[in-house]
């Protein structure tokens, strides 16, 4: 029976780091859909060769950092209970790589690629970990002070926080640092529109990660005797509250509506455990209201070219997510408990400030030392033809 336990555990979350994987194509192709046609090429390469260093940084240093097991000890070692230890760190690194494809997408279209993998290496390396592990591994007693404190622990189920929150806020300082898209905003004040290259792969990113979501979610119990229907129905709650949030708040424009539900998964990660299905409708619809008001404030008015609005929907309906587990996932909301506000409050406010020191130091000294930003002429001709040497519809095809 014990080995049946194993391996059931070991293929449980290994399904669940394949649909977090994944989520990975969603990120891909939602940058792609909202970046101009000159940028498609360079969504699509980002995505994946930011996955492909995270992975080897993560194996080599991230996980160490986060969980302080090492991988370099002998094959039979690590195939030990099914090689359940190798599957746990596959699923925790498709939510560590989350990270630069989240910010990815705040820094689309004049961004240079070597500084960016850089950055990636250093975040999934080090920033990220040192978070995760204080936060999911007790670690410098952290959470213990917090339950001192206020009665319970920092919880954050599946990484409102400790995944969405960090990466919208890391990616903050990077867009402030980069600056706006050549012409995005005039001298005379006025403000230049770049549309959505295609909504049909920026709703087919959406939907990738929306179904990749449930193993985000779900596949954190870790273990099968954990899993629970709970997080799987407060996820499909959230998600249809920030649907239709957004459709109204944003009247109707796509882009809002396809983004609605990731704001509302976004927000419902930290307490889907704990809160009744009610709850998480309402937490995704706050989120959905906030993603579409926070997106329209940052860009015409504020100015901040976060190109696909990543410290809105992660950063600020993340940081919306942590609190909300206080309100929601309490027994005088209808949630389960062991959860209070004041420790959401701290546990929340730490990981806003960690992730905005690391992003301005990481940034800051890449910009000083290497840049961060292509040429004018390099953005004008887009990142396609300036990096790759193709874009992703070539005028004129060879005859063979």
């Amino acid at each position: 029976m014990e080995a049946l336990k194993q391996g059931a555990d070991a293929l449980f979350i290994l399904l669940g780091g394949i649909m977090v994987l994944a989520m990975h194509a969603g990120f891909a192709f939602l940058e792609l859909g909202t970046v101009r046609r000159k940028n498609q090429v360079n969504a699509l390469v980002k995505i994946l060769v930011d996955f492909s260093v995270s992975t080897v940084v993560y194996f080599v240093i991230g996980y160490s950092v986060a969980y302080g097991t090492s991988f370099f000890v002998g094959a039979e070692q690590l195939a030990a209970k099914n090689g359940y230890d190798l599957v746990k760190f596959f699923v925790l690194l498709t939510f560590a790589a989350a990270i630069p494809a989240i910010i990815s997408g705040g820094i689309a279209e004049r961004a240079k690629f070597w500084p960016q993998l850089i950055a990636t290496a250093v975040i999934v390396g080090f920033i990220y970990p040192f978070f995760e592990g204080i936060v999911w591994n007790q670690h410098f007693g952290v959470q213990a002070w917090i339950k001192s404190l206020t009665g319970e622990e920092f919880h954050d189920f599946a990484g409102s926080v400790v995944v969405h929150a960090l990466g919208g806020w890391i990616a903050l300082p990077a867009v402030l640092l980069l600056g706006a898209r050549a012409n995005r905003y005039r001298k005379d004040g006025g403000i230049s529109a770049h549309p959505p290259s295609s909504i049909p792969f920026l709703a087919l990113g959406a939907w990738v990660l929306t179904v990749g979501w449930f193993g985000f979610n779900v596949m954190s119990a870790q273990t099968l005797d954990k899993i629970s229907g709970l997080v799987a129905v407060n996820s499909l709650m959230a998600m249809v509250g920030g649907t239709l949030a957004a459709l109204v708040v944003g009247k109707n424009d796509p882009g809002f509506v396809h983004n609605g539900p990731l704001a509302g998964l976004v927000a419902v990660c930290a307490g889907s455990d704990l809160m009744h299905p009610l709850g998480a409708l309402v937490v995704g619809a706050v989120a959905g209201g906030i993603f579409v008001f926070m997106f329209t404030l940052t860009q015409n008015k504020w100015k901040i070219d976060d190109v696909l609005g990543v410290w809105p929907l992660h950063g600020l309906c993340g940081t919306w997510g942590g609190i909300a587990a206080g309100i929601f996932g309490t027994k005088a909301f209808g949630g389960l408990g062991g959860v209070t506000l004041s420790g959401q409050l701290i546990g929340t406010a730490m990981g806003v400030a960690w992730a905005l020191i690391g992003g301005l130091l990481v940034y800051g000294a890449l910009k000083v030392t290497m840049g961060l930003r292509l040429s004018q002429e390099e953005e004008y001709d887009g990142a396609d033809l300036s990096i790759h040497k193709i874009s992703a519809t070539p005028e004129r095809e060879a005859n063979w």
